[in-house]
């Protein structure tokens, strides 16, 4: 591990800084790169790599939340309407719309942020829309008394083929 790899893994330590084969990951097209990098890390990305193209400029910004949640930004025609999921893990979502909704709010950024809200699956979800139209939503199950539904859950674990 560099010196500027261990300074940045205290910086962020719950964020996987590992280079490794990803099994999936997702590939926005964006108008402005650094606009679209700085919305991200609102949302709690980090970037993991600036990957230069051969005149230097940036080609790629890869971006990761925690493991296997990576997005890839590259410069090109935004395709809005793009929406893609990851679990929240461990987190207070509520918090994170707070600290997001102050971020965006405050570096002036365009896009939204809405939730959490309960959802009839029993999660909460967070939804962050970002400058280019990309969906980001951030879910997670509801854990308490309150979502206990037997009936619903029966009838969810009877729709398995």
């Amino acid at each position: 591990m560099t010196d500027a790899h261990a300074a940045r893994s205290r910086l962020d330590p719950g964020i996987d800084r590992d280079i490794y084969p990803m099994p999936s990951f997702t590939t926005f097209p964006v108008a402005d790169l650094d606009r679209s990098r700085a919305w991200y890390e609102a949302l709690g990305f980090i970037t993991l790599a600036v990957v230069p193209a051969p005149d230097g400029a940036p080609l790629v910004v890869h971006l990761r939340r925690m493991r296997y949640q990576d997005i890839l930004l590259v410069p090109g025609t935004p395709t809005p309407g793009f929406r893609v999921s990851f679990a929240a893990g461990e987190v207070d979502l509520t918090a994170v719309a707070e600290t997001a909704r102050r971020r965006v709010h405050a570096a002036e950024r365009a896009g939204t942020i809405s939730g959490p809200e309960r959802t009839p699956w029993y999660a909460l979800e967070l939804t962050a829309i970002d400058p280019d139209g990309y969906a980001i939503v951030l879910t997670a199950p509801l854990l308490d008394d309150s979502a206990r539904d037997d009936d619903w859950s029966r009838r969810v674990t009877g729709s398995v083929l």
